[in-house]
């Protein structure tokens, strides 16, 4: 089975579990169910519940782990609801379609993002699995999604970082911490799904803190090479919204630095953000970027040492290929 047909798989019985553990749009309070589900369904590529499922089949049982997979694709779904709001992002669309709070209100998008949010829990104390298993999962998911180290804290920190340049540091941090934690939760949850040994889920560990740091450096560098069709919504988003990522910050150290450096100097136009765009693309930024994927791409893969080698195994090797190949011909999603 090819990685495609893999992820294929994985996301069609994952689709399914996800609107039986979805109350229907005619279930009352109807607008909120329906607000739930607009953004719920809006073309996402279940990239969490997918790992946690093949995490949890490379240790060697994955039964019945789409149920508690899909409570990370629940606070994945919640988060970007409340991110798209005016007060944080304000962005008009996502996946191509309108946002939460365009579609239904302000008000409605806040109360379905704090809906999935409880859901995700109410899924993982309901899980059939022993109590033990269930707490730990709730731990680890809690631990992910709070302030300390967790993507909550890594808004925070984005946040106050929007204007004004950062030092690969602090950009490493908002990277681990707002992407990464969730996506390292995912593998970690499957693994205690399945009742890895502790070698297991500290490889594991390891496997989820590169690949999200990869996952969100790829997603960086899309979102200045890609076209709008290609993302499902405008490209250069970060650049209009003073956000500094990887491949802006090399691109600052750069040739075109001084250039650049004058455009993001303060309000950005779009033609503005068309210049700074060209910028980055034909300066050195994407492929230096692109050279630090990579590491923590091959990290991923080496990590996976102690799993007994299996299709789910080599699922999550080739996972970490495809990110890299996604951001070198940006028309796939993993």
């Amino acid at each position: 089975m090819t990685l495609e047909e893999y992820l294929a798989s994985q996301r069609e019985a994952i689709e399914g579990e996800l609107d039986r553990l979805t109350p229907g749009e005619d279930v009352r309070p109807e607008t909120l169910h329906k607000a739930m589900r607009h953004s719920l369904f809006a073309g996402g590529k279940r990239v969490r519940p997918i790992l946690f499922c093949a995490a949890a089949e490379a240790v060697g049982n994955a039964e019945g782990a789409h149920e508690p997979a899909c409570a990370l694709e629940f606070v994945h779904t919640y988060s970007l609801i409340h991110d798209d709001l005016p007060a944080l992002d304000n962005d008009d669309f996502r996946r191509g379609k309108p946002t939460c709070h365009k579609e239904f209100g302000e008000a409605t998008a806040i109360l379905a993002g704090d809906a999935l949010l409880t859901r995700a829990f109410q899924v993982l104390a309901e899980a059939p699995a022993r109590e033990s298993v269930r707490t730990s999962m709730i731990a680890e998911l809690a631990t992910a999604a709070g302030t300390v180290d967790g993507m909550i804290g890594g808004q925070m920190e984005d946040l106050e970082a929007e204007g004004q340049p950062v030092v690969e540091e602090r950009l490493h941090y908002i990277h681990r911490s707002k992407t990464g934690a969730l996506i390292r939760a995912s593998v970690v949850m499957g693994g205690q799904w399945a009742g890895a040994a502790e070698t297991q889920l500290s490889s594991l560990s390891d496997y989820g803190r590169a690949i999200g740091m990869a996952f969100q450096i790829v997603d960086d560098i899309l979102d200045v090479v890609a076209t709008d069709e290609q993302l499902g919504k405008p490209a250069g988003n970060d650049i209009m919204e003073g956000v500094y990522t990887l491949p802006v910050l090399r691109s600052l150290q750069g040739r075109s630095g001084a250039a650049l450096r004058e455009i993001l100097g303060g309000e950005i136009s779009p033609a503005q953000r068309d210049r700074a765009l060209d910028l980055v693309r034909n300066g050195d930024g994407v492929d230096e970027a692109l050279a630090v994927a990579r590491r923590w791409a091959d990290k991923a893969g080496a990590a996976l040492t102690s799993l007994p080698p299996s299709p789910a195994t080599d699922a999550l090797v080739a996972a970490a290929d495809h990110l890299i190949r996604r951001a070198n011909e940006p028309v796939g999603h993993i």
